[in-house]
């Protein structure tokens, strides 16, 4: 990395650290500390949820999702705007109408203390472990790049938030996302430019859209009903409502961004305007990995993405292996861009080819209505030959519009299968040489664009905002675990009567205990895999029955704590078994484990004896 890239990141990073620790270094109460002493307008309480959600994560690891997999994983927040309609009728005036600092003192005043300590340590396992990954994400690509140990960079990045978190409570965590959310914007728009500028002169805009397209990733909407099938816009509307009504209405690390709302206006303005720009961000991010995608179709990208295990093992035993395939996959590439050449070519043309698809048993024929057909296995099928929406697995057609088409079609399948053989080959020899690495490679591919194909100085800059949105998230995340430690657990169970001095001495050094748990967490979270995906099965393991508590608390009068109690320990349960044990997608934890709570709760509540009245 060049001088001015080095300047450009260290003093973005360094600003947002010493801005966030001296303009708060004067917080003088738990009130202020935890919720800004209810100042916030409605645009700050807008900017801090929308940067609290926008994790690095979010920037490394949704545009590599897209890549892989298209633009599919914008329907998991399409529930997201009903969500926030909900919030904002129901859980906001009860939020401001009882003046509580954490979203689980609610439970104890509708239920009793056992729901409310049930509902905190929920928050304080998943929110803990969450807060690990957005520490690890950008410490990976940081030590990617520096070459320095991964475990070293955890600790540095970690320590950068704890500091002016610890300093100065939600009012250093809401004046610096302002900040970082201004990075995050301009980083990501400033890469989007630059990929039309990369791309080849002869290959423009709509040339790029249209391959993207045509390749299976720009699959947004799926409208099939299928519980095998991670994301649809079923499982969106449906399982993405439920998650996003747990994590907005239930998760302190958000609750507290409105909480520290002027009052209930501005809470709910802040709630809906982030319910009606995070769909379109989250799309604009994921069109860009699709961009990257289309960029590297003509530019060879690496056979693997992580340079680290493909540096170990072109320096092992495997060495001529390796680089047999290297050299065999960049040949392919040189023809799949000739191909592609001729395929944007043939477009124009005015005739029309029919391709039809059909599928018996695990064998996919393809048909030209001009030439041969072709057959493959389900798991070897090219996008090119799938149907509109990107489906194996039923009888379909396209149409190609040109006399040529159809053989370009074939052409550009049987490339893409064998492409895939070699990356396969090449994973296998990875394993070989070093039997503990990680083949998935997804979260490296936006990272390797930036660092070797930007220009200086926006290296840097695309590095910061990927910290910057690091930042942002952790930093919430650790606030809100020192609020719930306090008010929940300490204040409320083991200290009820020590001074506002000594609750604000406590909340730092809660901050930065959970720091230290969120690094420690970080240290192992190498063997996950798709770090978005990662963090957001972890938040569905447990959001289904916070979610169900909460629910029965705003919504039922009648039901006892007993009864919630009970629901919510064989919901969660039911979850971890569903996790283990069956292939539900993650989207569906949420509504299984809400709807064991709600509907759990009925059937015990005229079986068990009920509490005093409160």
């Amino acid at each position: 990395m060049s001088t001015i890239d080095w300047i450009v990141l260290c003093g973005f990073t360094g600003f947002i650290v010493f801005y966030g620790a001296w303009k708060t270094r004067n917080t003088k109460n738990v009130d202020e500390y935890l919720r800004t002493g209810k100042s916030s307008s409605w645009w700050v309480v807008a900017l801090s949820i929308m940067a609290t959600q926008a994790s690095a994560i979010t920037f490394l690891s949704t545009p590599g999702q897209a890549y892989v997999d298209g633009m599919r994983f914008v329907q998991f927040y399409l529930g997201l705007p009903i969500a926030m309609i909900i919030l904002s009728i129901t859980a906001v005036p009860i939020y401001s109408k009882l003046n509580v600092y954490t979203a689980y003192e609610y439970l104890e005043i509708r239920f009793d203390l056992k729901n409310r300590v049930l509902g905190s340590i929920l928050f304080l396992t998943q929110r803990g472990l969450a807060a690990g990954l957005t520490i690890y994400a950008p410490a990976l690509i940081l030590s990617v790049i520096l070459g320095w140990s991964l475990n070293l960079t955890i600790i540095i990045t970690g320590a950068l938030v704890v500091i002016y978190t610890a300093i100065g409570g939600t009012n250093a965590v809401n004046k610096t996302h302002i900040l970082q959310m201004v990075i995050i914007t301009v980083g990501m728009f400033a890469s989007f430019f630059m990929i039309y500028i990369l791309l080849p002169k002869d290959i423009s805009v709509i040339d790029a859209a249209y391959i993207a397209g045509k390749m299976g990733k720009l699959n947004a909407i799926d409208f099939s009903f299928n519980l095998s099938d991670r994301y649809t816009f079923w499982s969106g509307i449906i399982g993405g409502t439920f998650l996003m009504l747990s994590y907005f209405g239930t998760d302190q690390s958000q609750v507290a961004r409105y909480l520290a709302a002027k009052d209930i206006t501005q809470s709910r303005m802040g709630l809906l305007v982030n319910g009606l720009v995070k769909i379109p961000m989250q799309f604009i991010i994921l069109f860009i990995g699709a961009m990257v995608f289309v960029f590297f179709q003509f530019v060879t990208p690496p056979l693997f993405f992580n340079p680290v295990e493909t540096e170990k093992v072109k320096s092992g035993s495997y060495s001529e292996d390796y680089q047999n395939l290297e050299k065999e996959f960049e040949d392919l590439q040189q023809l799949k861009r000739i191909k592609l050449r001729e395929y944007l070519s043939s477009s124009s043309g005015s005739s029309e080819t029919e391709i039809n698809i059909e599928q018996t048993g695990n064998v996919i024929s393809i048909e030209s209505s001009r030439e041969k057909s072709l057959q493959y296995t389900a798991n070897q099928i090219s996008p090119f030959a799938r149907n509109d929406n990107n489906k194996y697995f039923k009888k379909s057609s396209m149409k190609t519009s040109s006399s040529s088409g159809s053989i370009l079609d074939l052409e550009l399948a049987e490339i893409n299968i064998k492409e895939q053989e070699i990356r396969a080959s090449a994973k296998e020899i990875i394993k070989k040489n070093n039997t503990e690495a990680d083949t998935n490679d997804t979260n490296y591919i936006f990272i390797t664009y930036i660092v070797k194909y930007l220009p200086i100085g926006l290296i840097g800059l695309l590095l910061a905002a990927i910290l910057a949105a690091s930042m942002s998230s952790t930093s919430a995340e650790l606030n809100s675990l020192a609020s719930t430690s306090l008010i929940d657990i300490y204040k409320r169970m083991i200290n009820k009567n020590a001074d506002d001095k000594h609750y604000l001495n406590f909340s730092k050094l809660a901050t930065i205990g959970w720091g230290i748990y969120a690094i420690a967490f970080a240290l192992l979270a190498s063997e996950l895999g798709s770090l978005m995906e990662a963090v957001n099965i972890l938040g569905s393991l447990f959001y289904g029955t916070i979610l169900g508590i909460f629910l029965v608390a705003f919504y039922t009068k009648k039901i006892s704590g007993n009864s919630v109690f009970i629901s919510a320990i064989i919901a969660e349960a039911v979850v971890i078994c569903s996790f283990f044990f069956t292939s539900i997608p993650f989207l569906w934890y949420n509504v299984i484990g809400c709807v064991i709570v709600v509907v759990l709760s009925f059937i015990f509540n005229p079986l068990l004896p009920l509490k005093e009245k409160r």
